[in-house]
Protein backbone atom coordinates (compact mmCIF):
# COMPACT_ATOMS: atom_id res chain seq x y z
CA UNK A 1 0.00 0.00 0.00
CA UNK A 2 2.59 2.21 1.26
CA UNK A 3 4.28 2.35 -2.30
CA UNK A 4 0.79 2.85 -4.68
CA UNK A 5 0.40 5.58 -1.97
CA UNK A 6 3.81 7.17 -2.46
CA UNK A 7 3.65 7.10 -6.19
CA UNK A 8 0.06 9.23 -5.87
CA UNK A 9 2.35 11.74 -4.21
CA UNK A 10 5.35 11.81 -6.40
CA UNK A 11 2.58 12.30 -9.27
CA UNK A 12 1.39 15.26 -7.35
CA UNK A 13 4.54 16.92 -6.46
CA UNK A 14 5.74 16.27 -10.39
CA UNK A 15 2.92 18.45 -11.35
CA UNK A 16 4.50 21.41 -9.45
CA UNK A 17 5.22 24.17 -12.12
CA UNK A 18 8.98 25.26 -12.15
CA UNK A 19 9.56 28.70 -9.51
CA UNK A 20 6.15 27.64 -7.89
CA UNK A 21 5.82 25.48 -4.34
CA UNK A 22 3.37 23.59 -2.58
CA UNK A 23 2.51 22.55 0.73
CA UNK A 24 2.46 18.98 2.53
CA UNK A 25 -0.78 19.55 3.23
CA UNK A 26 -2.13 20.53 -0.88
CA UNK A 27 0.06 17.46 -1.81
CA UNK A 28 -1.82 15.94 0.48
CA UNK A 29 -5.21 16.38 -0.70
CA UNK A 30 -4.16 16.25 -4.33
CA UNK A 31 -3.26 12.79 -3.60
CA UNK A 32 -6.06 11.84 -2.07
CA UNK A 33 -5.17 11.78 1.84
CA UNK A 34 -7.34 14.15 3.93
CA UNK A 35 -5.22 15.24 6.82
CA UNK A 36 -2.17 13.24 5.23
CA UNK A 37 0.73 16.09 5.14
CA UNK A 38 3.29 13.81 7.64
CA UNK A 39 2.57 10.78 4.73
CA UNK A 40 4.00 13.25 2.36
CA UNK A 41 7.07 13.88 4.53
CA UNK A 42 7.76 10.35 5.24
CA UNK A 43 7.22 9.64 1.09
CA UNK A 44 9.79 12.79 0.32
CA UNK A 45 11.95 11.27 2.49
CA UNK A 46 11.97 8.04 1.25
CA UNK A 47 13.25 9.33 -1.60
CA UNK A 48 16.73 9.42 -0.17
CA UNK A 49 16.40 5.94 1.17
CA UNK A 50 16.36 4.09 -1.80
CA UNK A 51 14.34 5.13 -4.00
CA UNK A 52 15.45 7.03 -6.66
CA UNK A 53 13.14 9.30 -8.54
CA UNK A 54 15.83 12.38 -9.43
CA UNK A 55 12.24 13.62 -11.78
CA UNK A 56 10.45 14.02 -8.51
CA UNK A 57 10.98 17.94 -7.88
CA UNK A 58 10.83 17.35 -3.99
CA UNK A 59 12.52 20.90 -3.24
CA UNK A 60 9.14 22.45 -4.30
CA UNK A 61 7.33 21.03 -1.17
CA UNK A 62 7.49 23.55 2.04
CA UNK A 63 5.48 23.86 5.31
CA UNK A 64 2.24 25.28 5.94
CA UNK A 65 4.27 28.47 6.65
CA UNK A 66 6.08 28.44 3.30
CA UNK A 67 9.11 27.74 5.29
CA UNK A 68 11.50 24.88 4.07
CA UNK A 69 11.30 21.60 6.08
CA UNK A 70 14.96 20.57 4.42
CA UNK A 71 17.11 23.07 4.46
CA UNK A 72 19.54 25.18 2.93
CA UNK A 73 19.98 22.75 -0.29
CA UNK A 74 16.28 23.18 -1.15
CA UNK A 75 16.31 26.84 -0.48
CA UNK A 76 18.86 27.28 -3.13
CA UNK A 77 17.26 24.91 -5.29
CA UNK A 78 14.09 27.14 -4.67
CA UNK A 79 15.87 30.69 -5.02
CA UNK A 80 17.99 29.11 -8.69
CA UNK A 81 14.23 29.03 -9.71
CA UNK A 82 13.29 32.68 -8.62
CA UNK A 83 11.28 31.44 -5.97
CA UNK A 84 12.01 34.23 -3.32
CA UNK A 85 12.07 33.71 0.72
CA UNK A 86 11.65 36.66 2.96
CA UNK A 87 13.71 37.70 5.94
CA UNK A 88 12.06 35.08 8.41
CA UNK A 89 12.97 32.43 5.27
CA UNK A 90 10.02 32.38 4.21
CA UNK A 91 8.13 31.74 0.70
CA UNK A 92 4.95 33.83 0.10
CA UNK A 93 2.72 31.19 -0.70
CA UNK A 94 -0.11 33.70 -2.42
CA UNK A 95 2.93 34.48 -5.04
CA UNK A 96 4.56 31.47 -5.20
CA UNK A 97 2.15 28.35 -3.66
CA UNK A 98 0.46 26.11 -6.39
CA UNK A 99 -3.00 24.42 -5.04
CA UNK A 100 -3.20 21.86 -7.96
CA UNK A 101 -5.77 23.55 -9.70
CA UNK A 102 -4.95 24.10 -12.93
CA UNK A 103 -3.69 21.23 -14.68
CA UNK A 104 -3.80 17.75 -11.90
Amino acid sequence: MASSLYERIYEAVMQIPEGCVSTYGQIAGMAGIPRGARQVGYAMAALGRGRPRPEVPWHRVVNAKGESSIGEEQIARLEAEGVVFDEKGRVDLKVFGWDGLEGF
